[in-house]
Parts: structure tokens; sequence; C-alpha cells
């Protein structure tokens, strides 16, 4: 069912048609949309009309976020204003709609369903073959570190930046790194390298129980000095026959035999992914500022939050920072309620090094873009002693 809260009696109706009105709980006052969701602890989706106060709607979905997190919350107005979504967004309101566009309405509810529906069905993380943001103090074992390149949405520079710093962690080959393109069914990482895809990450699906050192070495291709890349699978049907033990394994060893491991991820919270999350020491999550983009991150946030992932070991990289959208990095980080650590300018020349296979990292390394690489690089990982630092925030209890 879907709780719809309007006190429009003729946009209640058209609601309600909209849903299909076997399918609706109709509420016109507050105190009636509190009963209801109170009542009805396995509703997953409330949609806040347009006749409804911001200040309300922002009330009720700060107390959502803390006591029904898996409560989805759909905000329609009449008119998109960006200081309204801004502060929506930001109090918890999972997407903000023109009430005059039923596909778009409808459209934003699946999504948020079907967040919820992950968040109900969330995997107990238990018995992860290798350490990580999650893993209590002194239980770190010898190996490289693990950083994963995650965004919700796509489109918003995740693979590119993924490349990008493992060309600047290797150095010219001065660090062993691993790349790993994670992205089962579509991972792009071969195309804009140029890699010949002859092995894959299916290669390993006939060893799975078996895959050493050796196996994982022999699905690799070299690409720079110091930098070899794990390619994801050329037919995405493959991805299915991908286990989450397969991923964790093929972690494990890589850090075994590299000092980074970085890794490229699909857009979603599959049973693949988790095994990457869950082994990862450093999470990097790229954003645009765009509202959607931005929305998607702080839903990505409070799924970390309920994985138990350390905030201490996150860091939030925001991509085209410098583009002219009416948002600055205030507003992006009022938004997504987190700081920006990293930022990547706007260039033409992104794209230009995209068509043609080669990072900027590579054609250009003293780019303004190649040097924000760079300089995240160097910052997170490569100053030893901002790396020790973080290696003691990672491994310790409590939030930061």
């Amino acid at each position: 069912m879907t709780i719809v809260y309007e006190q429009w009696q003729q946009q209640a109706k058209q609601l309600a048609t909209l849903f299909g009105i076997e399918q609706t709980h109709l509420v016109s006052t507050a105190d009636a949309l509190v009963e209801l969701v109170n009542n009805e602890p396995a509703e997953q989706l409330v949609v806040l009309g347009p006749s409804t106060p911001l200040a309300e709607a922002v009330g009720f979905s700060e107390q959502c976020r803390v006591r029904r997190p898996t409560l989805g919350v759909v905000l329609l107005r009449q008119h998109l204003d960006i200081n309204v979504m801004t502060e929506a967004l930001r109090a918890g309101v999972r997407e903000v709609v023109d009430a005059n566009d039923p596909a778009a309405i409808l459209a934003a509810c699946a999504r948020s369903q079907d967040l919820s529906r992950q968040l109900e069905a969330k995997p107990k993380l238990n018995g992860a073959t290798v350490p990580s943001a999650r893993t209590p103090e002194g239980s770190e074992p010898l190996g490289g570190q693990v950083i994963t390149v995650f965004a919700a949405k796509g489109g918003v520079g995740k693979t590119t930046t993924a490349i990008n710093l493992a060309v600047a962690l290797a150095d010219g080959g001065r660090h062993k790194v691993c790349l790993m393109d994670l992205d089962l069914a579509f991972g792009d990482v071969a195309i804009l390298t140029q890699l010949s895809p002859e092995r894959t990450i299916a290669d390993a699906i006939p060893v799975a129980d078996r895959i050493d050192e050796t196996g994982l070495r022999s699905l690799l291709a070299p690409y720079r000095s110091g930098l070899d890349v794990l390619l994801a699978p050329v037919q995405p049907a493959a991805a299915e026959d991908i286990g989450r033990q397969l991923i964790s394994d093929l972690i494990q060893l890589a850090r075994d035999a590299f000092e980074y491991v970085v890794i490229d991820t699909a857009s979603a919270f599959s049973e693949q992914m988790l095994a990457a999350l869950d082994a990862t020491h450093h999470y990097l999550l790229v954003t645009t500022p765009e509202i959607p983009s931005l929305k998607n991150t702080r839903v990505t946030l409070d799924m970390f939050d309920l994985l138990d992932y350390r905030k201490a070991a996150r860091t939030l990289v925001l991509n085209r920072a410098d583009s002219k959208v009416g948002l600055s990095t205030a507003d992006v980080e009022k938004i997504v309620r987190m700081p920006i650590v990293g930022s990547i300018p706007s260039s033409r020349d992104v794209p230009v090094a995209a068509n043609a296979g080669v990072p900027l990292t590579v054609s250009s390394p003293s780019h303004p873009v190649s040097q924000a690489y760079r300089d995240l690089a160097v910052r997170l990982f490569l100053n030893p002693n901002v790396a020790d630092l973080q290696k003691r925030s990672r491994f310790s209890r409590g939030r930061s």
C-alpha cells in the first residue's frame, strides 16, 4: 500500500487514482498520517501531496529518517524550487517531484520502494574474508589498502575517478596497484583504457573454489608501470555467475600482492557490490553538484550507516566541482550532510580523453584535472603521515 497525505480533496482523488484506489491509504491531517504510520510498521512509502507545508514535510521526514529508515518519503510540489528541494533532501526526503507529472511521480515512488526493499533485506554482513572499515582496532592483517570508488547514480564520473586515481597511486611504477572493474554487467574500464578483454573476471568462475594468487595474476591485464587491471566480463549475463565469495577471495588475493587495490563498482547494492564494500578500507564516494546525484549520495550515506560502515573511512569527492549550476560547495555539503574532501574541476578534456581511451593522468599529467586526482591520491593515501592517521581511524570503534 501507499500512504498519501493530501489536504486538497480533488488532488487526493487524483493521486489515489494514479496509485490505484485499492492500493492507497488516504489521509488529510497530520495526526492521521502519524497514527497510520505508527499502526502500519510494514509500510514503505509515504507520498506527501503538494498542499503539505514544507516545514511539516521536513519535520516528518527527519523523524522517519531516524525512527523508520526503511520508510521512504516522496514530496510533491506544484513548482520545483531549488531551495525547497535542497531543504527537503537534507531532511531525508528521498525524492521531490513535480505534482503535474504522473510518470515522474510513479518513477520516483518505484525507486523509493526499491530502496526500501533493499534496506529491509540487507544481509547480515559477517564472515567477511578480508578486514574492512567495519573491522575493530588491532585486527588488521598485513596487506594492501582496498579503496572502493562508489556512486549510486551513473554518469557522475565514478569510473573515470577510479582509473585516474589508480594511475596516480601507481606513480609511474613506484607503487604496485591493482584496478578491479567490479561493474560486472556494464564495466567500462576496458574501453576507457583501450585494454583488450582477452581475460576477465569471468574466467575465474570455473576455478572459483580454488582460485589462488597465480590464478589471479593470470587474469590481470598490465596497463602502466606498477598498474595491473582486472577487467569486467564482456557479456553482462556472466555477472550472474560471479558469486559473493569469489569477489571476496579475489580482493583478498589482490591485497596480498599489491599495495593498493582500487575497485570500480556498479551503482547498486547487489550481493557482489556488498562483498566489495564489506572488504573495503576506504570509500571514495563520487557525486556532482546536481540535485539527483546529491539525493542519491545522501541515500547512499544512509545505507552506509545501516550497514555500519565507518564514517571516518568515507571521503566525498565532488566531480565537475566548478560547474555553474546554481549550487555552491556549501549547498552540496548541506544536502549530503558531509564535507567535501576532494574537488575535481570540470573540463571538456575529460570526455575527449574518454573517447580517446587514454586517461588524462596518462596523456596530460600537468592538466588541472590530473593534478586534482594526484593531490587526492597524495593527501589520502601516499602521504605517510596521513596514511598512518587514517589507519588508526579506520580500525577504531565509535562514530566520528
